[in-house]
């Protein structure tokens, strides 16, 4: 059996927590414990499952985990993965895979030294909508892709947050667009700004991208919004897919029909932490790898850059 663990338990957290238990049984996995500096919070949800706490996460990567999955403030990515790697554990790092490029680059090159898999958490890859609409585009059902555009807008969600609203919020699309398309972004211009909020970061932002077969996408996200929307649309040159990421609903429509597509029910978090624990037991590279991971925080990084310099900016400089 599997033996896993889970660092940083708070609103994201414990769902992790709560679906390696319930996977138990079926992938023959077992949750051993939490790690938190909140002591209150880590000793609830490690009394929920029955499993033991830790404050310090050095602790439980003592335990002779198999997996772990990091779920803490971004800027703490490489500094906790790079504990439980030295471990030979497998990790699974929630997205983005960290706060600089020079950090995330650091942990593909430290998960290739350690000989262990890395999976970064974009959520959203594993929404079956998502997997549906991509096996579509693949059919050839919206025949040759043109554009390319997410809206992903709401208030602002009360939790600990260290970066902005691209790379917090951003970086799912960006993620998506690439999976779905089948290539990675090649250029960004990007317009961002602090409407409303304290900190010293953008909560608005328009992202424009470009791919290397012409496609363009659009991403536009904010704190700003009073109602959450979460939806992509893509177009082509047979019709256009309406994609709800909340209902995991896709429709598509053309010049002569509307068409609804059957999509699987099920839970986008269970999909991922199921893609994990398969990753380590076969040790195959999970379907969000580090590379991967790197690429769109590198686009992310860029597309800040952009809005701040007010041009367009190459992937690969």
């Amino acid at each position: 059996m599997l033996k896993a663990g889970v660092v940083g338990v708070g609103m994201m957290g414990q769902h992790h927590a709560r679906v390696y238990h319930e996977l138990s049984e079926e992938k023959d996995v077992e949750l051993v414990g939490v790690a938190d500096k909140d002591e209150q919070n880590g000793r609830e949800i490690a009394e929920k499952y029955g499993v033991e706490y830790f404050s310090d996460h050095k602790e439980l990567a003592k335990k002779g985990l198999d997996l772990v999955n990091i779920v803490v403030p971004t800027s703490l990515h490489w500094d906790v993965a790079k504990d439980f790697m030295e471990m030979k554990t497998d990790v699974l790092v929630e997205k983005p895979i960290a706060k600089t490029i020079e950090n995330g680059r650091k942990l593909v090159e430290k998960a290739d030294e350690e000989d262990v898999n890395l999976m970064v958490g974009h959520i959203e890859r594993f929404n079956p909508a998502v997997l549906r609409l991509k096996k579509a585009i693949e059919e050839g059902d919206l025949g040759k892709i043109m554009s390319v555009s997410a809206t992903r807008v709401g208030p602002l969600a009360i939790r600990v947050r260290d970066v902005g609203i691209i790379i917090d919020l951003g970086v799912h699309d960006v993620d998506v667009m690439s999976f779905i398309l089948g290539e990675d972004v090649k250029s960004v211009n990007a317009r961002a700004g602090n409407a409303k909020h304290p900190d010293d970061v953008e909560d608005h932002a328009l992202i424009m991208l470009d791919y290397p077969s012409g496609v363009s996408g659009v991403v536009e996200t904010n704190w700003l919004t009073p109602h959450k929307t979460r939806k992509l649309d893509v177009v082509g040159t047979k019709g256009i897919a309406y994609l709800d990421y909340i209902d995991q609903s896709i429709t598509l429509h053309n010049e002569e029909w509307t068409k609804e597509y059957k999509v699987d029910d099920k839970e986008p978090l269970k999909n991922e932490i199921e893609e994990f624990i398969e990753s380590c037991k076969n040790g195959e590279r999970p379907l969000v790898n580090g590379e991967e991971g790197l690429h769109v925080l590198k686009v992310a990084r860029k597309a800040l850059e952009s809005a701040e310099e007010g041009e367009i900016i190459e992937i690969g400089r």
